[in-house]
């Protein structure tokens, strides 16, 4: 079986033909989709589509990590996290670990937003305690002017992953590729890791916007040209990750953020093989500004916990689908609380078409694998018996 998985997923990735160019722009050739299983379980792209479906979907940000042993597991046989990430072959079996124990409506990409300025040449790595550190920050003209869109060929074990995921997924469920939003991943570029103050690019934006329009309009041209590599890979989604973006006032969000959200969406193939791709986008923080995001042309937005799901369907009517939000924290509750709170989430978005179930941020590391499976089990139960 290892035999044959392997050689169709050689015989999928080489005959995907494949260049994409400084400009964002990608143009393929993929006689290899015809290579995948017709997809089973549509539910999650239907949604998407605000389309009529006979349960909510649900899928969970970090399903596949640490508070799953068979993933720490393998995390301990890559040796690193970049390790495992950059190992194709291991990257597809965390990713499959959540759908095989949960039952889940998509599988997405095992991977991190910081692919991308790690092959620009930031020398990412992954401290303990610390989580992620670039050894080559972007803080001044020199290094932003140096700034460039890296060669796509950089991230081949990426596009590699996505393809033997989609093999092995075997029409399971729908894979979603992601990126990090362009200002997301200037933070870390900036800043030269996570960051509490964002003093640094605070500062930058303040004193020296140019610099940083420089830096987000690189992002964006990379950003497009690395999901739309991903789409002809085989992802059949993708998300776009604004984590910081809500660290931003109002008029900042629109000229350093959604400014930049916009020009990925507009470069990004959104049709593939004669099939639409449905894009997410999720602000954490951002729910003062949904109708914007909602105008940007996305197919969904995702919600934070702190944003009331009833409220933001009112606002943005059915011009996006709506991907959240329950607060993580539940699932440190008893199995009473976690079935009530699902079943709060479901009943206030009330019984409209559009609404992928998920959490408001990632799942913790600390969460028990148990209530997981309650969670799923509760989304897809309630929200059957509320389509009788």
């Amino acid at each position: 079986m290892r035999a044959q998985f392997d050689s169709l997923v050689l015989e999928s990735m080489a005959v995907i033909e494949r260049s994409c160019y400084n400009d964002g722009l990608c143009h393929f050739e993929s006689p290899a989709m015809s290579l995948f299983a017709p997809l089973q379980n549509d539910v999650y792209l239907r949604a998407l589509r605000r389309e009529s479906t006979p349960y909510t979907p649900v899928w969970l940000m970090r399903q596949a990590g640490r508070f799953l042993p068979e993933y720490r597991a393998t995390r301990a046989q890559a040796g690193s996290f970049m390790a495992l990430a950059q190992n194709p072959e291991l990257a597809t079996e965390v990713t499959l670990q959540p759908i095989d124990r949960f039952g889940l409506d998509a599988a997405i990409l095992f991977s991190d937003i910081l692919t991308v300025p790690d092959a620009m040449g930031l020398g990412l790595r992954f401290v303990e305690g610390e989580g992620p550190i670039f050894d080559r920050p972007i803080q001044d003209e020199v290094a932003v002017q140096r700034l460039e869109v890296p060669d796509m060929a950089r991230l081949q074990y990426v596009f590699d992953a996505v393809t033997r995921i989609r093999t092995a997924l075997n029409g399971r469920v729908p894979l979603i590729g992601f990126a990090g939003s362009p200002f997301t991943i200037a933070c870390y570029m900036v800043e030269g890791g996570s960051s509490k103050e964002f003093r640094t690019i605070k500062t930058m934006m303040y004193r020296r916007p140019e610099l940083l329009h420089h830096i987000l309009a690189v992002n964006a041209l990379a950003t497009t040209a690395y999901l739309n590599a991903q789409i002809a890979a085989g992802a059949q989604s993708v998300m776009l990750f604004d984590t910081w973006g809500g660290v931003l006032s109002g008029a900042a969000y629109e000229a350093f953020s959604l400014a930049y959200m916009r020009q990925v969406l507009a470069g990004l193939t959104r049709e593939f093989n004669g099939v639409h791709i449905p894009v997410t986008l999720f602000t954490k923080g951002g729910g003062a500004w949904l109708e914007l995001m909602a105008d940007t042309g996305a197919d969904g937005l995702g919600l934070d916990w702190m944003s009331d799901i009833g409220s933001a369907r009112t606002r943005v009517g059915s011009r996006v689908a709506l991907q959240g939000n329950l607060d993580p924290s539940v699932l440190f509750g008893s199995e009473a609380v976690i079935r009530a709170e699902v079943r709060r989430v479901l009943d206030a978005f009330g019984p409209h078409a559009g609404h992928v179930f998920n959490l408001g941020h990632g799942i913790s590391q600390f969460t028990a694998p148990e209530t997981v499976k309650i969670l799923v089990d509760e989304v897809h139960t309630y929200s059957k018996s509320k389509n009788i």
